[in-house]
């Protein structure tokens, strides 16, 4: 074991100083080098040649970066997703590569079921056209609206998150159906949850979709205007994954206005913070046509004062792990 501070651990935008769940995994042990941007362009080059470990949350790693990395043993995400991660050129480089996926499955999963319910319920929307309500009150009805043991949820992704998610759906009395070719027939069975084996099946079958898989070459925009008019009409998309999973924000706005998707949840975009496009726009203005129907957080599904901590002291503890004792969690491997 170490006895000093030995270790030079770089640690990327999104997380801010002071470092103590980091300082606390590497119990003292280590110097760490900040990271500011969210762009690994403007990180300062000759920062990079001493680090034995970097953990990264917002910043891209390409070849360039990593052409840098002179002395680094292991990258490790802080999040879930390495679609951002050059994992090619990390194994080039001789440099290991892990995620953290344990952190924060219960807050998504919090997340994804208020989102459906918000959206089933219609709760936005009632709660702003109540502020206008004088005369009336209590008849003031919203349809379609879903009833909860009439009502099939579809999961993309039986995963941690997909899991938790399902464990949730079951007390409401909804009937889940999941897509997962990865998961064995045991979890599903487990879980009590039927499988479908494609996913234009699963898109046919249900009310709700909600999707939690990683961001993959598989998995780009596998959420297309194609497979979103197979759906019954009015289908309640939920995202809380990667906003690429869906092939484009013009995909969502034209089923949202031709009635295809009756309403969305999404926690995760394409490009963030999201660039000029009609549906964003509608959105900020919160024009008619997507009231109550659009919902749309900043991708801080996992955030809990809790589940920030263990995720900070998860990834560094992963580093420090490697670096100390040889022992890779989490190992991701270039495809």
């Amino acid at each position: 074991m170490m006895n000093k501070r030995d270790w030079t651990i770089g640690i990327t935008h999104l997380i801010k100083p002071s470092f103590d769940p980091e300082n606390a995994a590497f119990q003292g042990r280590a110097d760490f080098v900040y990271f500011p941007s969210r762009h690994e362009a403007d990180f300062p080059m000759g920062a990079l040649p001493p680090l034995d470990a970097f953990l990264v949350w917002t910043p891209s790693i390409s070849v360039n970066t990593i052409n840098q990395l002179s002395n680094c043993k292991i990258i490790v995400r802080y999040g879930v997703g390495y679609d951002k991660i050059d994992l090619t050129g990390l194994d080039r480089a001789g440099i290991a590569f892990s995620n953290n996926p344990e952190y924060g499955p219960e807050d998504v999963a919090d997340t994804a079921m208020g989102l459906i319910l918000a959206l089933q319920r219609r709760l936005v929307q009632h709660n702003a056209l109540a502020k206008g309500y004088s005369d009336t009150w209590q008849e003031n009805h919203l349809t379609p609206m879903l009833h909860s043991p009439r009502t099939t949820v579809g999961i993309v992704g039986l995963g941690r998150i997909g899991t938790s998610v399902a464990r949730r759906l079951a007390p409401f009395g909804y009937k889940v159906v999941a897509y997962d070719p990865y998961i064995s027939n045991g979890m599903f069975r487990a879980l009590q949850v039927e499988r479908i084996a494609a996913l234009e099946e699963l898109v046919e079958r249900v009310d709700v979709l909600t999707l939690h898989c990683p961001l993959t070459a598989e998995t780009e925009s596998m959420i297309d205007r194609q497979v979103l008019d197979r759906a019954k009409p009015g289908l309640l998309l939920v995202n809380t994954a990667r906003g690429k999973l869906i092939s484009s924000l013009d995909t969502i706005e034209h089923c949202l206005r031709n009635g295809q998707i009756g309403g969305v949840g999404l926690d995760a975009l394409p490009e963030e913070p999201p660039g000029p496009h009609p549906l964003i726009e509608a959105w900020r203005q919160d024009e008619d046509w997507t009231k109550g129907r659009v919902i749309i957080t900043p991708h801080n599904a996992f955030f809990s004062d809790d589940s920030m901590y263990e995720c900070r002291f998860a990834a560094a503890e992963t580093a420090r792990l490697f670096l100390e004792e040889g022992i890779q969690r989490n190992r991701v491997a270039a495809p």
